[in-house]
């Protein structure tokens, strides 16, 4: 039971939850149009459904294990052996890229996320801004 008690590390990245919010407003804005008379609008309610659906399913999770990327159809893990390493684009967005050189994009992860990401790994991924000493397991 003890060993159940030192969890290991994770991170998990997602959309913040203040996004149910503006999901909230938009359904107040929607109602009155899709309800308004005209038939057929009343399928502008399956926006924010679909909205809803995006923000609770889509995810990125560093565990010991490797990378969980969650979108909203699929689910995919990415060991870490089988990862090369990760890829940043101009627009700060991280992808993992697997032995193959293929990427994988990973959603909600952001360069600022990297250290974290680099902790969680026990130093199989380096950490670029060098602010977290990981231990070099090779």
């Amino acid at each position: 039971m003890a060993e159940k008690d030192q969890a290991e590390p994770k991170a998990v990245f997602r959309i913040p939850g203040i996004a149910y919010l503006a999901i909230a407003l938009l359904v107040v804005c929607v109602i009155p149009l899709a309800f308004g008379g005209i038939p057929g609008l009343q399928a502008l309610m399956l926006v924010p459904v679909a909205l809803i659906v995006f923000v609770a399913r889509t995810r990125t999770t560093a565990h010991a294990g490797g990378l969980t990327v969650r979108t909203v159809f699929g689910q995919r893990e990415l060991p870490w052996e089988a990862l090369k390493g990760l890829a940043i684009s101009k627009s700060a967005r991280v992808s993992a890229v697997l032995s193959d050189d293929s990427k994988v994009g990973l959603p909600t992860v952001r360069t600022r996320h990297l250290p974290v990401i680099a902790v969680v790994s026990g130093g199989r991924m380096k950490d670029p801004s060098g602010l977290t000493d990981t231990p070099n397991e090779e």
